[in-house]
């Protein structure tokens, strides 16, 4: 009897341990079946995810690709008129028949700048010189004639006074009477003389130094 017991007691624990490792088998094979099952559907979804994401980058690529363009062909147009314009001035500073670079054209620019400045400076300078020998040229030119002596006829005596734009000079009198003539010479030094001048003398001064009309 107690071997039977015995062996009875091994067949079940037999029968459980087969059942127990039967258990992870099947949810191996559920498993397996159910990612047999989903594994197209992801790849589907995947697959036309990609597609989707390629057809926008490439429209976008496209986008950009045709700004790019369109920016190219302004750029170029920019540079041709750019080149049009360059070579119209070329042709005001280039004699017919030149073939010099556009070094050799700045340097003879810069060269004749050069020298148009030097003039330039030369004709300055001869222009003060001048002007400041204009100034002390006779400018202002002053006539009295009068009669000093009561036995003569006419108005045969005369004071001239001749002076520069400073009022600078000398005047000149002369006294006619039946008997001689008498001239006499008196600088002026800024419409003064340090010699006396005669009421005639004064009035060819004042006359000369007076503003013209």
């Amino acid at each position: 009897m107690g071997r039977g017991a015995a062996s009875r007691s091994l067949a079940w624990r037999g029968g459980v341990d087969r059942r127990a490792a039967s258990v992870p088998r099947r949810e191996r094979e559920r498993v397996r079946f159910l990612l047999d099952i989903g594994a197209p559907s992801i790849s589907e979804r995947l697959s036309s995810a990609a597609m989707t994401l390629d057809e926008r980058t490439l429209s976008l690529a496209v986008v950009v690709l045709a700004i790019a363009l369109v920016a190219l062909a302004l750029w170029v147009a920019w540079l041709q008129r750019s080149d049009a314009l360059l070579r119209r001035r070329l042709r005001r500073i280039l004699p017919e028949g030149e073939a010099s670079g556009i070094d050799e054209i700045l340097d003879r620019q810069l060269n004749r700048m050069d020298a148009l400045s030097e003039r330039h400076d030369a004709l300055n300078k001869l222009h003060r010189e001048l002007e400041e020998l204009s100034h002390r040229t006779l400018q202002k030119v002053g006539v009295i004639r009068y009669n000093p002596f009561a036995d003569t006829g006419g108005d045969q005596s005369f004071a001239i006074a001749l002076l520069d734009s400073l009022g600078n000079g000398v005047v000149l009198s002369s006294l006619h009477s039946r008997t001689d003539t008498r001239v006499f010479a008196k600088p002026v030094q800024g419409g003064r003389s340090r010699y006396p001048l005669s009421d005639e003398e004064q009035d060819a001064i004042r006359k000369a130094l007076a503003p013209t009309s």
